[in-house]
């Protein structure tokens, strides 16, 4: 299977400073995924938005099986030709752990649309692995990260806090609902009768556009039944409360069969 790289999203020139900064990591570590996340992922960047890459990758399994576990993670932001870049990536392992405890994060970046780069092959087995286990866990992850991002808007509001708060709580409740991962806040809002228009624009002419007069006031309301309909999606979802022994003996065999494969590479 081949994955679509999603390059459409950004500029011809901050595909280029990707490609160019990803092909140094990809000396650094193996890539399972390359994820975009932030903004682009979320429906609505400014010209001033990073590129938030989100990666998950696969160490050597000799680096993991002594005293010393290297996983070689890595964390670093930089500007590259006035391109703001926030690289982060996460060793596999890792990551399946956290899929099991319901990290929205790591989901995203398995389960995501936009994905800048990947092995193809991995990704495409990992992906109805990481469905298979999905739980209601979840609502923890993104009613948590939601109310957060609430309190954030109430010290200093501004429209792409506003935003996030409901990015977050419609991307957690559509996986409730639906067991999908859908991260644009403009492909989700009409359908949970949120019109997200007129903030979307102003979020879209700068990163720290502040929200005027009583603007806050204004969406309160729908942002607090926005994560109470996480909580309520949570009671009611078909998705299963723990993760299925199955789907859980599943990922910890291919996660061995990666490893090997590795090993023997």
């Amino acid at each position: 299977m081949t994955i679509r790289r999603r390059f459409d999203v950004v500029t011809p020139h901050q595909a280029n400073v990707a490609q160019t900064y990803l092909a140094a990591r990809a000396r650094e570590r193996r890539h399972l995924v390359v994820y975009l996340s932030g903004a682009h992922a979320y429906g609505f960047p400014s010209p001033d938005s990073d590129l938030d890459l989100k990666c998950v990758h696969v160490a050597p399994t000799a680096d993991l099986i002594g005293l010393t576990v290297r996983e070689g993670g890595a964390e670093q932001m930089t500007v590259i030709d006035g391109v703001e870049v926030d690289y982060g990536s996460n060793e596999l392992g890792g990551v399946l752990r956290g899929v099991l405890t319901g990290n929205g994060n790591y989901l995203e970046r398995l389960l995501g649309a936009l994905v800048l780069d990947a092995d193809d092959a991995l990704l495409a087995a990992a992906r109805p692995l990481v469905t298979a286990a999905l739980s209601r866990k979840v609502a923890r992850h993104y009613g948590g990260f939601a109310r957060a991002q609430l309190a954030a808007a109430e010290a200093t509001p501004t429209a792409k806090k506003v935003l996030y708060v409901l990015r977050t709580a419609c991307t957690g409740r559509h996986l409730l609902e639906t067991g999908a991962v859908e991260t644009d806040l403009t492909a989700l809002a009409p359908g949970y009768g949120l019109d997200v228009e007129a903030l979307c624009a102003q979020k879209r002419t700068g990163e720290r556009v502040a929200l005027a007069g009583d603007e806050l006031a204004r969406w309160r309301a729908a942002l607090v039944a926005a994560i109470a309909a996480v909580d309520d999606a949570a009671a009611r979802s078909p998705l299963p409360p723990e993760p299925p022994a199955a789907a859980v003996a599943d990922l910890d065999a291919w996660l061995r069969e990666v490893r090997r494969a590795a090993w023997d590479a």
